[in-house]
């Protein structure tokens, strides 16, 4: 069984059945469907290409991946599909929002969050204590706001999200009853102990041991991760050694996941010879562990 724990719908210019045909090609049983809220002043026209347009806003930005979109995919096939839903928590009302939701749409993960926001910052706190509360897990993206150039010298980038993985320490500290599952490109390159000095969101270097995001799992029990994206399969790709260690040491917390299509990700993992049973937690069981799937 696979069960896709990172995905979105009417987006990279496919419909819901055509997201059910790409399940069906690649033996994946189940997705867990995820809004990305994009507020007014996060809007960034290099993402429009891959949303559906009718979304569009009148003033030119775009409203992201809503969670009328996964409504409507999931009435139409129930057993294929978990729904997530974040709204932006700097409203006042987002902690009522999503247990709205919650009540009203069958909601079971908080997700995607994706804001420029730090991932501690208080109004966040509130909306993860309310998915704690609700027994829902929390999907985190994370980019980084600083990169390093070659010169060793911090250059700002426009689209972070979340903050850093202090900040991500820091959530996990304030949250300790929430299950969080980390992911994205400034999640993953935390996978190196060097990954302060790279210069790239993709570093294709090898790995140096006691990284960041081995420290956090190593701290915090409701901390998962999923390999969801090109950044978690370029996590692999970089050095399919540490790769292997890694993933055996912490199957029990790792998940599948794609954020799009294809079955590149299901391929890498087959060829790191894994253990059946890290196997079967990655494609299904700490999906299911998570969050009670409707089959």
């Amino acid at each position: 069984m696979i069960i896709d724990s990172h995905q979105h719908v009417f987006w990279h210019g496919r419909n819901d059945q055509e997201l059910i045909d790409d399940m069906a090609a690649n033996r994946i049983d189940h997705s867990w469907l995820l809004t990305w809220e994009i507020p007014l002043d996060h809007d960034d026209k290099i993402y429009h290409s891959v949303l559906n347009p009718l979304h569009l806003r009148s003033d030119g930005t775009h409203a992201g991946i809503p969670l009328s979109d996964l409504i409507k995919a999931y009435e139409k096939n129930k057993k294929k599909f978990t729904i997530g839903y974040c709204p932006d928590p700097r409203l006042e009302s987002a902690p009522e929002l999503f247990e709205a939701a919650v009540k009203m749409f069958d909601v079971k993960i908080c997700g995607e969050w994706k804001f420029r926001i730090n991932f501690d910052d208080p109004c966040c706190l509130r909306l993860f204590e309310k998915a704690g509360e609700l027994k829902c897990p929390v999907v985190l993206h994370l980019d980084v706001p600083w990169l390093s150039n070659p010169d060793g010298k911090r250059e700002f980038q426009k689209n972070w999200f979340g903050g850093t993985i202090q900040n991500l320490d820091s959530a996990l500290v304030a949250c300790p009853n929430v299950n969080f599952i980390g992911h994205g490109p400034g999640f993953w390159r935390e996978l190196s102990g060097d990954a302060s000095e790279s210069s790239v969101l993709y570093p294709n270097d090898r790995v140096t041991r006691g990284g960041g995001i081995q420290k956090l799992l190593e701290k915090h029990n409701n901390l998962f991760a999923d390999l969801s994206a090109g950044s978690g399969l370029n996590a692999i790709n970089r050095d399919k050694e540490y790769a292997k260690f890694f993933i055996e040491n912490f199957s029990d917390r790792l998940l599948f996941g794609r954020d799009n299509y294809g079955s590149e990700l299901i391929e890498t993992i087959n060829e790191l010879e894994l253990t059946k049973s890290a196997k079967e937690n990655i494609f299904s069981i700490n999906a299911m562990r998570l969050v009670k799937t409707n089959f």
